[in-house]
């Protein structure tokens, strides 16, 4: 059997917690992760026999029954996952109950995965039957997506439409714009619900005055997802006080969409 810590899935991890970390999107221990893996590729890592202990999620995922997932942990902090990630990060199957999460490897101390798990195992019930090739959500907690919520209306359209006009690429990269919920007390099913909820028309849903949820194919694309963002928001903040005398029109939006070919919200442009 091959060394786990050898697995791309959990280098992958390493990598974009140790990424995430460095840009300031996860200070402490905010933000998680979660990525559904390959049943064969766990089996050439792991014994699926092999149960370390159970660990209930608060949520019954009765339609993950089965599958596997790694996932960050509670209380932990991203700077650390890459020189500990059997500490940091785990790796669970949901159980046949559908409430409880067996754990295969990783949380060494004793701990567990986020606290947040119910919330992505909800967005990725959603993800899943929108688009069975999406594995992953990222939570996280972008400096300037954050500092947005405080100087712009959180309307789904008007927001998408802001971030679109800041960067050419916006409308190609995220053309089914950004869902938002407004501040909710985070940790909880409802928070979870109502994201899971948002996660069946969009891949991107800000959490007010908190932070984003992105789900994608894979780690990358989870990644540059959230990353283009940011980077869009960035250039708001930096020129949100001063006066507008150049920006990206609709027409050249809409031209942008159809010259790449993506399915974007007709309903957010011309507003």
């Amino acid at each position: 059997m091959k060394k786990i810590s050898e697995a791309p899935f959990v280098k992958e991890m390493c990598a974009v917690t140790a990424n995430m970390y460095r840009l300031g999107w996860d200070e402490r221990n905010g933000g998680n992760i979660s990525l559904l893996l390959d049943e064969n590729e766990v089996a050439e890592y792991l014994d699926p026999d092999n149960v370390i202990r159970t660990i209930p999620t608060g949520f019954n995922a009765k339609e993950l029954i089965g599958k596997s997932f790694i996932v960050t942990g509670t209380g932990k902090y991203f700077k650390n996952v890459e020189t500990d990630p059997e500490n940091n990060l785990g790796i669970i199957r949901i159980a046949k109950d559908g409430t409880t999460a067996e754990l295969l490897w990783g949380y060494s101390d004793g701990g567990k995965f986020t606290s947040e798990l119910p919330a992505h195992l909800m967005s990725h019930i959603s993800r899943l039957s929108v688009d069975p090739q999406n594995r992953v959500i990222i939570h996280s907690h972008p400096t300037n997506t954050l500092a947005m919520n405080y100087v712009h209306e959180l309307d789904e359209r008007k927001f998408t439409h802001t971030l679109w006009e800041m960067c050419t690429e916006c409308i190609v990269v995220f053309p089914d714009g950004i869902g938002i919920l407004p501040w909710m007390l985070c940790g909880t099913n409802s928070i979870g619900e109502a994201t899971a909820q948002k996660m069946k028309e969009f891949r991107l849903v800000v959490w007010g005055m908190h932070g984003i949820y992105g789900a994608g194919k894979n780690l990358d694309e989870a990644f540059g997802l959230i990353e283009t963002v940011e980077k869009a928001a960035q250039i708001f903040m930096l020129t949100a006080h001063l006066p507008r005398v150049n920006t990206i029109k609709d027409e050249e939006l809409k031209e942008l969409a159809e010259f790449f070919g993506v399915k974007y919200r007709k309903d957010f442009l011309d507003l």
